[in-house]
């Protein structure tokens, strides 16, 4: 199983454009004003008979992903909004906040689409695709004559 990755922002040639440069000097420049655009950390790990990802997503709900499956590649997403309403004040400064991610992986042939599962707890998504029978490797003992 594969991460998909990314186009790199840089231009082929090394040089960055306007806007990319201009969005690096607001947005790097101070940490405590970042916008929140990292995605979670994934750990992939594999069984005999499975692929397991585990996606740390503190602070969400199960009902804010989204997980879709098109051909062979996983999609792991989710958008959160979180916005506060007090009627009756007048604000001076009032900061919205807002989340969302994306990641996806290309699955090997021999993963058994219709048993995906997924689980959130504690913070975790855990997403567990078993492989088919064929996949799984078999064991046994020869015995020497």
């Amino acid at each position: 199983m594969t991460l998909v990755k990314f186009n790199d922002q840089k231009r082929a040639n090394g040089y960055s454009t306007f806007n990319e440069l201009f969005d690096s000097f607001f947005n790097d420049g101070y940490p405590a004003h970042k916008p929140s655009h990292q995605v979670p950390a994934v750990n992939v790990s594999e069984t005999e008979h499975a692929y397991t990802l585990d996606l740390a997503a503190p602070g969400l709900k199960k009902e804010d992903f989204k997980i879709a499956l098109e051909k062979d590649v996983l999609t792991i997403s989710a958008e959160v909004n979180n916005e506060v309403k007090e009627d009756g004040k007048k604000f001076n400064k009032r900061e919205f906040s807002y989340h969302a991610f994306s990641r996806s992986f290309n699955l090997p042939e021999l993963v058994d689409y219709g048993k995906i599962e997924a689980t959130y707890e504690s913070g975790v998504l855990q997403v567990n695709i078993p492989k088919k029978e064929e996949a799984k490797v078999l064991t046994r003992q020869i015995e020497i004559k």
